[in-house]
C-alpha cells in the first residue's frame, strides 16, 4: 500500500474542489489508480482542518492510502519537503534578499512555502462514507468538510470505557469472587487492570509520537516493528477482536435464554445430566442466527451501529450504578432471596417452591414437590435417597447484606473438578452417600473443572478494549492529548469498578450462590442482578444490550482491520478482502470475518472461547510494549512522544507480563497463538512485499552485524531512522597530532543520537612511503577519539593529493548499509593566508563533492572555542538560522546537542526570513504549528527583510573582493616577501584598532568576539581581519558618515596596494585609481553583487540577534556553478559569518532526515 499526502483546494466554505454529486471526502491522487476513503478500525465522517478565511482557497494536506501491487517497494510520502517542486514550478524567484540561494530554489523550496503546506495538515478520520449521505445531499449540495471536534470524554475514555466494560463483568465476576475467593480473585484483577495499564503507558508513548493516520493500533505496531511483526500480530489482533465478536454473541444468547426467555429452548433436556449440552445446541443455533442477524446490520449500515454506541454505553453505566445502589441498600434492607440447602449443599431452586420436606396442612402432614425430587413416591414411607434422609433441609438469605460479616467466609478460594457439588463448608452435615453419585439430582454443581490460571483466562477479556481510543485517533481534536489521558482514566476507572465489586460481591452474597454460577439456586435469576436495586431486570436487560452492542463493534471493526491489513499488501494472499462495496465497505472481509466468528459460536461456550481471545489480545499487547521498549533503548532521532511518563524498564515489564499471561492462561493455546504467529512472520518475510515503514527492527539493524548489514541494502533507511552518520575530516599538523580536538568533542556531542563515526585523514604522498607515518597518525587520532570519548572508527587514506584523498574517502567510507550521510570538518579559518590556493580550492571541491554524493555537510567556524565534554554551559540558546528547507538538519541537530549534557540547558531559538510579500504573523504561526507536529519546543521568531536597496557598502566590498583576486593572480610574491608585508602593516593596523576603540566600544566588543589564532602569521592577519569588522559595525551605527564608510572599509586594499607599490608601478597607478573610484559602480558583475548583497544583509540580522547565543546554526549557501568564482564564494561565507563565534554551516544531503509523522 501507498502513502501519500495529497494537496487539495477547499473553498471558503471549506468544500473539497473538484467534488460532484458525491459528497464523500475523497481526495484523488492522479498517480494512483484508486484512492480508497477510509481504513482502520470504527466509523466517522472524513475530515480536514478548516480554512481560517472563509473566503481564501487553502491547500489541505491530506493523508490518503491506495491499494498497491504486491513487491512494489516502500512506501512514498508525498508532501511539501524535498525534491517536491511540481506544484512550485511556476513560481519564479525574482527577489535579491536571498540571492545567495537562488540556485537552490529549485531543489529547497523557502521556509515560507514549506510552512504554509505543513500547517494546513490533517489527518483523515476512520470510518466509511456511506451511500446513505451521499443520497442525503440529493446530488447538487456538497457536503461541507467539518475539523475532527472530540474532545478527551467522548473520543477515548467513554469508547474505552464502553469496550473494557462488559459481559464478563455481568455474567462470570460474581462466580470468579466465589470460586478463587475475595483475596485471589484481587490478585487476578491486579494481574490483569496491570497488564493493561502497562501497556497503556507504551500504547500512549506510540500514539503521541507524531500523527497516526489510519488503522489505529495495527498502524501503531506494523509501523513501529516492521511489516513482518506488523502483518503477524496484526493478524492475531483481528482474530482477537472476531472471537471477542465471538464471546460477545455467547453472552447475548446466555441471558437471553437462562434468564429473559428459558421457554425458548429449542432442545430441552428431559434429564440432568443432558442439561449442558442442550444448552450447548441451543447456543450454537441462536449464536448463529444472531450473527447473521448482526452481519446483516453491519453490511447494510454501520452507520447506525455507531450512533447506537452511547444507548449501548449508557446500559453499562446504569446497570453498574443499579449494582452500588443494591450495595448501599443492603446495609439497610436487604433483599429477600432464600437459598435452599440440604444439608450443606445447595439445592437449585427451579422446580420447588418452599424449602421444606414436608408441611402441616389441616392438621395433617403431607410431602412436598422438593420430596418427590429425593424420593420415589408422596408416601411417607416412600424411599429416598440417603442423603435426603440423613439431613435437614435449611434455608439461608443468598444476599445477607453488606455488614453481616459474610466477608470472611468468602476470603478463601473453592477450586474443585468438574461435577463437584457447590456446598458451604462451615455447615454440619452427615456424608451418607458418594457425593459424585448425586450429581444428577437437583443440586448446584461446577460444570466445569475450577482452577486459578482457568479463571485468569476467563477474566481477562474485561480488562480489553483499551485501543478504542487510539482507534479512533482521526475523531480527536487533539489525539496526542487525548489518548493517553482518556485511556489511562479508562483503565483507572474498570479498575477500580473490578476491585470494588470483588470486595462487594464478596461482602454482600453468600458464598454457595457466588459459586452459582447459572443462579439455579435463586430461581434462575441473574447473580448480580439480585444485588441490584431497584430489580434485577435492570441488570439483565442492560447486560443484553451491552452485550448487543459490543458483538456489533467487534464486526464492525475487525473487517476493517483486516482490509487495512490487505490494503498494505504485506501479506499477498489477504488482497482480496482489500476490495468491498463502491463506498469502501469490507464486504469480503466482512465475510471472512462472520466465517471465523462462527467457529467460536460452534465452540458455544463462553468459558472455552475467553481463553482464546485473551491469548490472541495478549500477544498484542506484547509486541505494543516490545515495540516502545525496542523505540527506547533505540533512542532513535524520530522517538519524540509527547506522553513523558514512560520508561523502557515499564514496557519490559507489561511484556514480560503479557508473556507470563498467556502461558497462565493456557499454555497450550499460548503455543498455539505463537506458532501462528511465527507462521504469518516467515510467510510475510518470505512472501510477502518489501515494505519500509521506518520501524524500530530496521533501527535495531543499523547496529547489528553481518546480517543486520545485509538486510540494511535491500532498502534504503527511512527517514524516522535517519540519524547523522558522521565521516569527520580531520587534519593534522606536522607532528601528524590532530590539530583540532574539539572537532571530536563535538562529535561526541552530537552523537547522543547514536550512530556511525567514522573518523579520516589524508595524508599526501604513497602508501609504499608514507605507510609508517600513517600508522602513527592513526594511532594519534584513536588516541584523541578516546580522549574525547567519541565512539567510532579511523580511516586514514594516503593519496597523491589531498582532493583525490578526501574524494575517495566520501565515495568509499564505511561498509554497506553501514556508510555516512554527513561529513563534518572545520572551516579553514586561515585560507587568505595560506601560501597556496589549494587550500580554500580544496574546501570548494568538498563541498561539491559531498553535494553530489547525496551528503549532508556540517562546517564548523572557530572549532577551538567549542565547548568540551567536560564543559557545562549555562542558561543560554543554540540558534537556528532557517533560510532555505534543506531536509530538516537544521531542526534535527539541535534536538541531538540538546541530548548531551553539555548543551542540556540550552534552549533552542529558531529564526527564519521573511520576503517583503510574506505575512510574517502567519508565517510565525505555521511554524510555531510545524515544530509542534515535530514535537520540538523552540522560540519562534520570524526576521523581516525587507527589499531594500543594495548599499554603497555592498558594491565596495564587491569592488574590493573582484580587484584582489585579479592582483593575486597577476602578481606572485614570494612567501618571504608577502610575511615582510604582513609584518610591516601589522603596527599600523594596531595602531588604528587602539584609535578607533577610543572613539566607541563596539568595535571593540566584536573584536573580543574574534577567535583566539594559532600562530604569528594567523594573529596579525586577524589583526586586519577585526578591523574590518569594527569598520563594518560602525558604519552600520553612523549611516551619516559616508566618506569614513569608504576609508576604513578599504584599508586592509589599500595595505595591500601599499605592499606592491615598489613592486609595480602600473599595479601601484590601478590600485590607487581602484581607491579614488566611488562606491556606487554600475560596471560591477550584478550577480556578485547581489550575493555580497544577501551576504551583508544576512550577517547584519545575525549579528544583531544571535551574537550572544552559545551557538548559531545556518544554512550553507552551496558553491558556484563555474569554478572560476570560487574564491568569491569564500569571500561571500567570510562576509556572512563575521562577527560570529561558535557557527555550524548546515547543507543538507537532499533527503528528508526529520518528518511529523508516526
Amino acid at each position: 500500500m501507498v502513502e501519500r499526502f495529497v494537496v487539495v483546494p477547499v473553498d471558503g466554505g471549506g468544500v473539497v474542489g473538484g467534488q460532484g454529486e458525491h459528497s464523500e471526502a475523497v481526495v484523488h491522487d492522479p498517480a494512483a489508480d484508486s484512492c480508497l476513503e477510509e481504513e482502520g478500525e470504527g466509523a466517522g465522517d472524513e475530515s480536514v482542518s478548516e480554512p481560517q478565511n472563509a473566503n481564501a482557497v487553502v491547500p489541505i494536506l491530506v493523508y490518503s492510502r491506495e491499494p498497491n501491487k504486491y513487491g512494489d517497494g516502500a512506501p512514498k510520502e508525498n508532501s511539501p519537503f524535498i525534491n517536491n517542486i511540481e506544484n512550485d514550478k511556476g513560481n519564479n524567484y525574482d527577489g535579491r534578499n536571498m540571492a545567495l540561494f537562488e540556485e537552490e530554489m529549485d531543489s529547497n523550496p523557502m521556509v515560507s512555502s514549506l510552512l504554509n503546506k505543513v500547517a494546513n495538515y490533517t489527518n483523515l478520520t476512520q470510518g466509511a462514507q456511506e451511500h446513505e449521505e451521499a443520497d442525503e445531499d440529493e446530488g447538487s449540495k456538497k457536503k461541507a468538510v467539518k475539523s475532527p471536534q472530540m474532545g478527551t470524554f467522548m473520543g477515548v475514555y467513554l469508547p474505552c470505557l464502553q469496550n473494557i466494560l462488559g459481559v464478563i463483568l455481568f455474567l462470570r465476576l460474581t462466580w470468579i469472587v466465589g470460586t478463587a475467593g475475595i483475596l485471589e480473585s484481587l490478585a487476578i484483577v491486579g494481574l490483569c487492570c496491570s497488564c493493561t495499564m502497562l501497556t497503556a503507558i507504551s500504547m500512549s508513548a506510540i500514539a503521541t509520537n507524531g500523527v497516526v493516520p489510519a488503522g489505529g493500533s495495527y498502524y501503531m505496531i506494523s509501523r513501529s516493528l516492521g511489516p513482518e511483526f506488523g502483518g503477524a500480530v496484526g493478524l492475531c489482533f483481528y482474530l482477537g477482536t472476531t472471537f471477542a465478536g465471538s464471546m460477545y454473541i455467547l453472552g447475548t444468547i446466555e441471558i437471553l435464554l437462562t434468564y429473559i426467555v428459558p421457554k425458548a429452548a429449542i432442545f430441552v433436556a428431559e434429564r440432568k445430566e443432558d442439561e449442558a449440552d442442550a444448552l450447548l445446541n441451543n447456543m450454537r443455533v441462536y449464536g448463529t442466527c444472531c450473527l447473521a442477524l448482526m452481519s446483516v446490520v453491519v453490511f447494510v449500515g454501520v452507520k447506525y451501529v455507531n450512533k447506537l454506541a452511547l444507548v449501548f454505553l449508557a446500559c453499562v453505566i446504569l446497570s453498574i450504578l443499579a449494582i452500588y445502589a443494591g450495595v448501599i441498600k443492603t446495609a439497610f434492607d436487604p433483599p429477600d432471596f432464600p437459598v435452599c440447602l440440604l444439608g450443606n449443599r445447595t439445592l437449585q431452586n427451579r422446580n420447588f417452591d418452599k424449602c421444606l420436606k414436608t408441611e402441616v396442612i389441616n392438621n395433617e402432614t403431607v410431602t412436598t414437590k422438593l420430596w418427590m425430587l429425593f424420593c420415589n413416591g408422596p408416601e411417607l414411607n416412600a424411599t429416598c435417597n440417603e442423603y435426603f434422609e440423613n439431613n435437614n433441609v435449611t434455608q439461608i438469605q443468598g444476599i445477607p447484606g453488606l455488614t453481616s460479616g459474610v466477608i470472611s467466609e468468602n476470603m478463601w478460594s473453592e477450586y474443585g473438578p468438574k461435577g463437584v457439588l457447590v456446598e458451604k463448608k462451615n455447615l454440619l452435615s452427615d456424608e451418607g452417600s458418594d457425593p459424585s453419585q448425586d450429581i444428577n439430582l437437583p443440586y448446584v454443581v461446577n460444570d466445569i473443572a475450577t482452577f486459578f490460571t482457568l479463571l485468569v483466562g476467563i477474566y481477562f477479556p474485561s480488562v480489553t478494549g483499551i485501543m478504542a481510543g487510539s482507534n479512533r485517533s482521526g475523531d480527536l481534536r487533539d489525539a496526542q492529548k487525548s489518548i493517553p489521558i482518556g485511556t489511562i482514566l479508562a483503565i483507572a476507572t474498570t479498575s477500580f469498578i473490578y476491585v470494588t465489586s470483588v470486595v462487594l460481591f464478596g461482602a454482600c452474597i453468600e458464598g454457595v450462590l457466588l459459586r452459582d454460577k447459572f443462579g439455579d439456586s435463586v430461581k434462575g435469576n441473574l447473580v448480580i442482578g439480585t444485588l441490584s436495586w431497584p430489580s434485577p431486570w435492570v441488570i439483565v436487560i442492560g447486560s443484553f444490550f451491552s452485550c448487543c452492542g459490543a458483538g456489533l463493534q467487534s464486526l464492525t471493526g475487525a473487517p476493517r482491520l483486516l482490509q487495512a491489513i490487505a490494503r498494505d499488501g504485506i501479506v499477498p494472499f489477504l488482497q482480496v478482502f482489500g476490495h468491498g462495496k463502491a463506498n469502501g465497505e469490507p464486504t469480503w472481509a466482512l465475510l471472512l470475518t462472520a466465517a471465523i466468528c462462527e467457529i467460536g459460536i460452534l465452540i458455544a461456550s463462553l468459558d472455552a472461547v475467553a481463553p482464546i481471545l485473551s491469548m490472541f489480545f495478549l500477544m498484542c499487547y506484547l509486541f505494543v510494549n516490545a515495540a516502545c521498549a525496542l523505540q527506547t533503548l533505540l533512542r532513535t532521532p524520530n522517538w519524540r512522544p509527547r506522553f513523558k511518563y514512560y520508561h523502557w524498564t515499564l514496557s519490559f515489564l507489561g511484556m514480560s507480563l503479557c508473556l507470563s499471561l498467556m502461558f497462565i492462561c493456557s499454555w497450550y493455546y499460548a503455543l498455539v497463538a505463537m506458532v501462528i504467529a511465527g507462521c504469518i512472520y516467515k510467510y510475510i518475510e518470505y512472501r510477502g512485499a518489501e515494505k519500509e515503514w521506518g520501524d524500530g527492527i530496521r533501527g535495531l539493524s543499523l547496529n547489528a552485524a553481518r546480517y543486520a548489514l545485509i538486510r540494511l541494502e535491500e532498502a534504503p533507511p527511512h527517514t524516522k531512522n535517519w540519524r547523522p552518520q558522521l565521516l569527520v575530516l580531520l587534519n593534522l599538523d606536522s607532528d601528524q597530532a590532530v590539530k583540532h580536538p574539539r572537532l571530536l568533542s563535538f562529535t561526541t556531542q552530537l552523537k547522543a543520537g547514536k550512530g556511525l563515526t567514522i573518523v579520516g585523514n589524508v595524508i599526501e604522498g604513497t602508501y609504499l612511503t608514507k605507510d609508517t607515518e600513517a600508522k602513527i597518525a592513526e594511532q594519534n587520532i584513536k588516541s584523541s577519539m578516546s580522549a574525547e570519548r567519541t565512539k567510532g572508527f579511523c580511516h586514514v587514506v594516503v593519496s597523491s593529493n589531498l582532493r583525490d584523498g578526501v574524494s575517495h574517502l566520501i565515495q568509499s567510507a564505511g561498509l554497506g548499509g553501514m556508510k555516512h550521510n554527513t561529513v563534518l570538518m572545520a572551516w579553514p579559518g586561515t585560507w587568505k593566508q595560506s601560501s597556496e590556493p589549494q587550500s580554500w580550492r580544496n574546501f570548494t571541491e568538498t563541498v561539491r563533492e559531498s553535494t553530489a554524493a547525496h551528503q549532508a555537510l556540517l562546517v564548523a567556524k572557530n572549532v577551538d572555542s567549542f565547548p568540551t565534554n567536560q564543559d557545562r554551559l549555562g542558561e543560554g540558546t543554540i540558534d537556528v538560522w532557517w533560510v532555505v528547507h534543506d531536509g530538516g538538519m537544521l531542526m534535527l541537530l539541535p534536538f541531538l546537542l540538546r541530548q548531551h549534557k553539555v548543551w542540556r540547558k540550552c534552549k533552542m531559538r529558531i529564526f527564519t526570513v521573511a520576503q517583503l510579500d510574506d505575512n510574517s504573523i502567519q508565517m510565525k504561526k505555521d511554524l510555531q504549528m510545524f515544530l509542534y507536529h515535530l514535537r520540538l519546543n523552540a522560540e519562534v521568531e520570524v526576521v523581516e527583510m525587507h527589499d531594500n536597496d543594495i548599499s554603497a557598502f555592498t558594491y565596495e566590498k564587491t569592488l574590493v573582493m573582484e580587484q584582489r583576486s585579479q592582483m593575486l593572480k597577476q602578481m606572485q610574491l614570494s612567501r618571504t616577501e608577502r610575511e615582510r608585508e604582513i609584518q610591516s602593516i601589522t603596527d599600523e593596523s594596531r595602531s588604528s584598532i587602539r584609535r578607533k576603540n577610543q572613539c566607541g566600544a563596539q568595535g571593540t566588543n566584536l573584536t573580543r568576539q574574534s577567535s583566539p589564532t594559532e600562530d604569528t602569521q594567523e594573529d596579525e592577519a586577524q589583526l586586519i581581519h577585526d578591523r574590518n569588522t569594527a569598520s563594518h559595525a560602525t558604519i552600520n551605527d553612523k549611516a551619516d558618515t559616508g566618506p569614513e564608510r569608504v576609508h576604513m572599509t578599504w584599508t586592509k586594499d589599500k595595505l595591500f596596494s601599499e605592499r606592491f607599490r615598489n613592486r609595480d608601478c602600473n599595479a601601484s597607478v590601478a590600485v590607487r585609481d581602484l581607491f579614488n573610484m566611488k562606491p556606487f559602480v554600475s560596471n560591477s558583475n550584478q550577480s556578485n553583487v547581489r550575493r555580497m548583497h544577501t551576504a551583508v544583509k544576512l550577517n547584519e540580522m545575525v549579528v544583531n540577534k544571535s551574537q550572544g547565543a552559545h551557538l548559531v546554526l545556518l544554512n550553507m549557501p552551496g558553491p558556484p556553478k563555474n569554478r572560476g568564482g570560487d574564491e568569491n564564494y569564500m569571500e561571500f561565507l567570510e562576509v556572512l559569518l563575521e562577527g560570529l563565534n561558535r557557527v555550524l554551516l548546515v547543507r543538507g544531503g537532499g533527503r528528508e532526515v526529520i518528518t511529523i509523522y508516526s
